[in-house]
């Protein structure tokens, strides 16, 4: 049975995990789509933060008492153009994997959040059909460019 914890800020988040801990899993088990923790650290703070125009959460999923799985959704701050929301990331423990707990955390996610959804996938990730099975569709490409420094 999996059960799902959330969290809206750092004090909720530090009763149950250490932020070293949220950390690690993360960058473990995004595997090959993983950021620096750096990066996780960052995305972090935009969901817990309670300033004006940030926020979002976190959720955990304990499969057997055992961490499972973790999504962070931030806020975007805007509605109608963008969607007002952004799943980050999600991941799911390895070797938890195919046991549905993806599916879970992301519909709880959705069900959770206040307004339209959006997430980044690379067309080569294997979650990809999960993300279409649940109802993403594809509307446009993004395309970045990246200023040297």
């Amino acid at each position: 049975m999996l059960s799902i914890k959330q969290f809206n800020s750092e004090q909720e988040l530090s009763k149950i995990l250490t932020r070293e801990e949220l950390v690690s899993f993360l960058h473990t088990h995004l595997d090959q789509f993983r950021d620096t923790k750096v990066a996780i650290n960052k995305c972090i703070d935009y969901a817990l933060s309670a300033q004006e125009g940030k926020g979002g959460f976190i959720l955990a999923g304990y499969f057997d008492q055992k961490l499972a799985g973790v999504v962070i959704m931030n806020r975007t701050g805007m509605e109608d153009f963008i969607p007002e929301n952004i799943l980050v990331y999600i991941a799911v423990d390895a070797s938890l994997r195919g046991k549905g707990i993806g599916a879970k955390l992301m519909n709880e996610a959705i069900e959770r959040s206040q307004g339209n959804v959006k997430l980044h996938v690379e067309y080569d990730n294997p979650a990809k059909r999960l993300y279409e099975r649940i109802g993403f569709t594809t509307k446009y490409a993004e395309m970045r460019y990246e200023k040297k420094k």
